[in-house]
């Protein structure tokens, strides 16, 4: 999913649609409360369902510079709530998967959960 976000910001695409899951869905909403996207909606087609993102207006260029995948199969990624970074001093956002769901990296620090860093974006 972060691949593709990517891919369409390089060659301005506006809308990208990709297989569902509950884990992108939760990324994608975060993204869009962060307003780093400009939309998120799921559709119910016969195969299967579908997200679909709006990254950004036809008139503005994306705000997502750098979007980079934290933890990975190989290596997981786990930090304490007083370990969380802080990105591009506060500009950029880290999204934690923690027990009590998907949340941004602040949110996470003030409800004083930990878990595992899935992306950052700035």
């Amino acid at each position: 999913m972060l691949s593709r976000i990517r891919n369409a910001i390089a060659v301005n695409k506006s809308e990208i649609v990709l297989p569902h899951s509950k884990v992108k869905e939760s990324v994608a909403k975060l993204l869009a409360e962060s307003q780093f996207i400009s939309g998120v909606h799921v559709t119910d087609a016969t195969i299967g369902k579908s997200l679909v993102l709006t990254l950004n207006d036809e008139r503005q260029n994306s705000p997502i510079t750098e979007i980079k995948r934290l933890s990975k199969p190989g290596r997981r990624y786990f930090v304490g709530a007083d370990q969380i970074p802080v990105i591009k001093r506060g500009r950029g956002v880290v999204i934690v998967s923690t027990s009590k769901g998907m949340m941004i990296g602040a949110q996470a620090k003030q409800q004083g959960v930990g878990g595992e860093l899935i992306c950052s974006v700035y």
